[in-house]
């Protein structure tokens, strides 16, 4: 029996170390973009401007990205499955954008302040990472698209906000508070009692 349990021991020894999990890593610990703000209201606010930029340029962009697609091919792979790659993005960014707006929401109606404002310059912001669309050759936007993805952060912090500022939001509401219940007063007795 112990020879048994010695065998075990070498041979597991001798296997190779699994690999670590790979880590995730929370919204806080994850870099912010480039231009981006701070705080997590400025960042979502920029973040749906810089994917609606991104959204915006889909149609423009889709005729020159097919030719790219259909021209440089990898070996052994398929157009129609790499092009259905950029309608999934799509649908996904769309999802997100639903997110961020929900987010953005909620953080406006939690403020005691108003901060819609500071979030429509976030927005801004944002969709400036597009600004030079306009002015460059087809197929260099159409390259700089391809390679642009969400920045990491935006989602957590999105999801984070959201539920942050729903509870947070609970706290102000006052017009949701329940009325207080109404007590009747019990019936007066008569002043004088009747004569018989």
């Amino acid at each position: 029996m112990i020879a048994l349990a010695l065998a075990l021991s070498l041979m597991a020894q001798d296997a190779p170390a699994a690999p670590p999990p790979e880590e995730v890593l929370e919204a806080e610990e994850l870099p912010y973009p480039p231009g981006a703000p701070k705080d997590d209201y400025g960042l979502v606010s920029w973040c749906y401007g810089a994917l609606s930029g991104y959204l915006d340029l889909y149609d423009q962009v889709l005729p020159e990205v097919t030719r790219i697609e259909s021209t440089y091919r990898r070996p052994d792979s398929n157009l129609a499955e790499d092009m259905k790659t950029y309608s999934d993005l799509r649908q996904t960014s769309k999802g997100n954008l639903k997110l961020f707006a929900r987010a953005m929401e909620a953080a406006e109606k939690a403020s005691i302040q108003p901060i819609n404002a500071r979030g429509s310059a976030a927005v801004v912001r944002g969709r400036a990472a597009w600004a030079a669309a306009g002015a460059m050759p087809k197929a260099r936007l159409a390259q700089e698209w391809m390679g642009w993805t969400l920045p990491r952060r935006c989602e957590p912090t999105a999801t984070s906000l959201e539920t942050n500022a729903t509870l947070l939001g609970a706290a102000f509401r006052t017009e949701e508070v329940a009325p207080e219940p109404v007590v009747e007063p019990p019936p007066e007795a008569p002043a004088t009692p009747p004569t018989p």
